[in-house]
């Protein structure tokens, strides 16, 4: 199965650190996430990718032209704002000969079983997988009694709640539900949900994205650790 990396977006809020670099260039440990990214798939014997870049594209076609690591990758120009939905529609004709493909964000990283996920997704034959991951909170949680006493502090506890962690699996018919400027996780998700055409691979692992120079510099710390999404 190929996969899809959607790597066309700017880092605005990463503020001067992603003024001048496409955000999946954005580097941990002196390798761009993207590169992690990749190493994660190739783990797991996905080694052909389609990129679908936008912003400063063309900086990451150059940083592959020199770090292929026996990856098979077709870059596309899928615009400079196109949203998410929009940028998958335009490599349909590098996805024609795939009954089922891979597609995640190039600014997220997890340590989640790329394996198990197809195998889950070719099982329960619905047309989307999406793997859902539990947020941590961004505020400590204070839990109170009906007169004011407090219970218990939770310096930003995993939630309960699951949210989209990106790391899809798309059969082909994905392409009947998208437009060219279209939001993948809004009207396509939303029809694809109503339909009973979508199911959650529960990960219970290690995932985060990088969406600010704070979350930037807590991937450096942890890649000088124990790094949980290195399997490679």
């Amino acid at each position: 199965m190929k996969a899809v990396i959607l790597c066309g977006g700017r880092g605005t809020r990463l503020g001067e650190h992603g003024r001048n670099v496409p955000k999946a260039l954005i580097k941990i440990g002196g390798k761009p996430i993207i590169w992690h990214l990749l190493c994660i798939f190739s783990h797991y014997g996905v080694n052909d990718f389609v990129m679908c870049l936008g912003y400063l594209g063309d900086e990451i076609r150059e940083y592959f032209s020199d770090n292929t690591n026996g990856w098979n990758i077709e870059f596309v120009d899928t615009g400079l704002d196109t949203n998410t939905g929009g940028r998958l529609k335009r490599v349909e004709d590098f996805l024609k000969d795939s009954k089922s493909f891979f597609v995640t964000y190039g600014d997220g990283l997890a340590n989640v079983d790329i394996t198990a996920l197809g195998s889950f997704h070719n099982e329960h034959r619905k047309i989307a997988t999406v793997t859902a991951v539990h947020p941590y909170s961004p505020f400590g949680l204070v839990d109170i009694e009906s007169d004011g006493t407090i219970r218990r502090f939770r310096e930003k506890p995993m939630l309960d709640d699951w949210i989209n962690g990106g790391f899809f699996v798309f059969d082909h018919e994905i392409f009947y539900h998208l437009t060219d400027d279209c939001v993948l996780e809004r009207e396509p998700f939303e029809t694809l949900s109503g339909k009973g055409e979508m199911m959650a691979f529960r990960h219970l692992g290690f995932w985060k994205c990088m969406d600010t120079y704070k979350d930037n510099l807590e991937f450096e710390e942890l890649w000088q650790g124990d790094a949980p999404w290195k399997v490679w």
